[in-house]
């Protein structure tokens, strides 16, 4: 059967095996939790509690700071310790609500919905909003934003990203397993505001079992169903996924609304399910603890807020000193120096390597043999556009179709001379978008 993909990508040493079959275990933070009032694309949150307040576990602690910006919630009942800089996991220090966790966990009384067929669209958008919900996959859009299009009537699908590419990374392939009836539920949701679009829940063939148990649980559903991919990174990058499921190009002027797509990623479709037919906001999320350098790599139920040097010592601490620590996956992800960082909306795995590859290379002159441009998902030529953006050309970077790499690192990950491309064309596309926001 033909697969479902895209021109271009790699095939890495995807790591699953160290995580993918142990079941999600919950744990409760046991120090003070920190909460970035940036955990989203778009304006910071406004704090609307003080130190020294009490608050209880699902109580907002901070309103969204306009419309494209998203609310923060207490993910424990305890005091409000301060409001301060902290280090996250980019390496900047931002502003953070700082909570001292008193370990009653007292709740906020929730207000669930029994049914989807008394709600309004906009009482949809409206819980989707007031609880939180971001694109959990990486980039923290809001998703009722996304979810809110000019044209919601030109939207042909709703494509549920369970793709899960970067190498590593098990969370959604374990919760596809232990909750899929929450996947499929908030799903539907999401199909309640577009009323000619067909819900595709779509996943790498590396998940046979997955691909199973979903088929099983859709099969009479009329608008969902369940589309087998290619497995190849970057397959789960948005403008990847759209084309492998509807053969259809964006390129990076364009929203997937105007391919009359929306695309969430699995955490973020049941986070929607939450927030709408539970009335809970996002407080948790799945994370892999993962990587040579971890006793018992598994993943984790973690509370937003929680210390990154929390989930190192659930998971057994480390049986050797790593030499690179990452937030993420090791083709996107950040390095960390710290651990003392929190667990945000975003964050998707801790990844402890043993040993540090990359730096073990020093970078050789390029050789031109179009690798790079072989495996380009964004079909340009890596090699060129890190020279102009190594020797400041922002015009002929621009002219050569700079803006539209997706940053996913295939082209560092195959050049021969070791060449930092990606890295090079990631700062040169963040100084081409601060030249626009300045005209």
């Amino acid at each position: 059967m033909s697969k479902f993909t895209f021109i271009g990508g790699i095939h890495p040493y995807d790591g699953k095996d160290l995580s993918k079959d142990k079941p999600i275990k919950e744990i409760l933070p046991k120090g003070d939790l920190f909460y970035p009032l940036s955990q989203h694309i778009g304006a910071p949150a406004t704090p609307i509690v003080a130190k020294g307040d009490h608050v209880l576990t699902g109580q907002k602690i901070a309103e969204a700071g306009g419309f494209v910006s998203s609310p923060i919630y207490a993910t424990v009942s305890g005091t409000v310790k301060a409001i301060e800089a902290h280090r996250v996991t980019t390496g900047d220090m931002a502003t953070c609500i700082v909570i001292e966790n008193d370990g009653l966990y007292e709740e906020v009384t929730y207000h669930p919905i029994d049914s989807l067929e008394n709600i309004s669209k906009e009482e949809i958008i409206n819980r989707i909003k007031e609880g939180g919900v971001v694109g959990m996959g990486g980039a923290g859009f809001p998703t009722h934003v996304k979810l809110s299009p000019k044209e919601p009537n030109k939207i042909e699908y709703v494509i549920v990203n369970c793709a899960e590419c970067e190498p590593y990374l098990t969370s959604d392939y374990r919760r596809m397993l232990e909750e899929p009836e929450k996947l499929i539920q908030g799903l539907k949701v999401s199909l309640q505001l577009f009323e000619n679009a067909q819900g595709v829940l779509a996943v790498e063939d590396n998940k046979p079992d997955c691909i199973a148990l979903l088929k099983k649980l859709t099969k009479d559903e009329k608008r969902i169903s369940v589309k087998e991919l290619k497995t190849k990174y970057p397959q789960g990058a948005e403008r990847q996924l759209i084309y492998a499921v509807t053969k259809r190009q964006i390129n990076s002027s364009m929203l997937p609304a105007d391919a009359g797509c929306v695309v969430n990623n699995v955490d973020s479709v049941v986070a929607i399910y939450n927030a709408v037919m539970l009335g809970r906001p996002l407080m948790q999320r799945i994370v892999t603890v993962t990587g040579d350098a971890i006793n018992n790599p598994r993943n984790f139920a973690v509370r937003v807020g929680t210390i990154y040097s929390e989930l190192v010592e659930e998971a057994g601490g480390f049986k050797a000193e790593p030499e690179k620590i990452i937030s993420g996956g090791p083709m996107m992800g950040f390095a960390l120096f710290d651990t003392n960082v929190p667990v945000t909306k975003t964050t998707s795995a801790l990844l402890c390597m043993t040993k540090d590859e990359v730096s073990q290379y020093e970078p050789s002159a390029c050789i031109n043999c179009g690798k790079c441009v072989e495996v380009c998902p964004g079909r340009v030529v890596p090699s060129r556009l890190a020279d102009y953006a190594e020797h400041g050309d922002t015009e002929q970077f621009e002219a050569h179709e700079g803006m539209e790499c997706c940053e996913c690192g295939c082209c560092s990950f195959v050049c021969p001379a070791k060449r930092q491309l990606t890295q090079s064309i990631k700062s040169m596309r963040k100084i081409v978008l601060a030249n626009r926001k300045k005209k």
